[in-house]
């Protein structure tokens, strides 16, 4: 693929397709404890086999319910996280997954003084040492873990360029580099997650990659009359 078709792709997926999990939730990403603490509880919810928008709504209803710590978290009863799951949706799994969300905030809490900052002082910007100590918490596999990490890299640059086997996937099916690092060639650093981002919805989705070759097309077009 020429650079610039690979350029004009990447714009297009960014803009139109690049909006993270995190973003969708309602959390703002920041490298501070709150925001970090609900990523991993949003991660957490999409872990499950469930519906990507369900743990979403799941997500911003934990948060508007004001548990945006492990210790707000912690003074929650069993009952009322269930509500909180079942009013965004996620009932298949609210008992279950309330039990967890309790134990990832004591995990959090003892390990990590609440603040993740610290696990990744401790693991650095290795992916795959990160990866494992996201691992220790009930809940993340390493489905979850991949999840966090495409999230975070946006406020933990040196995790740049970082990208899953999906999001592979989903770049080769747009015409873009499976590789990251041939990836990060048409993003700019900032930009690389949400990039990543598109390319996870367009590994899922015909009318996603189908929307931006035409979209792709039709600006190449326009550029050749413009010439």
């Amino acid at each position: 693929m020429m650079p610039e078709r690979a350029d004009r792709i990447a714009r297009i997926v960014i803009d139109r397709y690049g909006t993270t999990f995190a973003a969708e939730s309602g959390i703002t990403l920041r490298d501070k404890p709150s925001p970090l603490w609900r990523l991993l509880v949003l991660t957490v919810l999409l872990s499950a086999r469930i519906d990507a928008t369900l743990a979403v709504r799941s997500a911003r209803e934990l948060s508007r319910a004001g548990w945006r710590t492990p210790q707000r978290m912690l003074e929650t009863t069993w009952q009322e996280r269930v509500d909180a799951l079942g009013r965004g949706g996620y009932r298949r799994y609210d008992e279950r997954t309330s039990t967890r969300l309790a134990e990832l905030a004591t995990d959090v809490r003892d390990e990590w003084g609440s603040d993740l900052r610290r696990l990744h002082d401790h693991g650095g910007d290795d992916a795959e040492r990160l990866a494992n100590l996201l691992q220790r918490f009930k809940g993340v596999g390493p489905t979850g873990a991949t999840i966090f990490l495409r999230e975070v890299q946006a406020v933990w640059p040196g995790l740049v360029p970082y990208a899953d086997p999906i999001a592979a996937d989903g770049a080769e099916r747009l015409g873009l580099p499976r590789d990251p690092v041939a990836l990060r060639g048409v993003a700019n650093d900032d930009e690389f997650g949400r990039l990543v981002a598109g390319c996870v919805r367009a590994a899922r989705s015909d009318a996603i990659v189908d929307d931006v070759t035409a979209a792709a097309h039709g600006v190449a077009r326009r550029s050749g009359r413009a010439g």
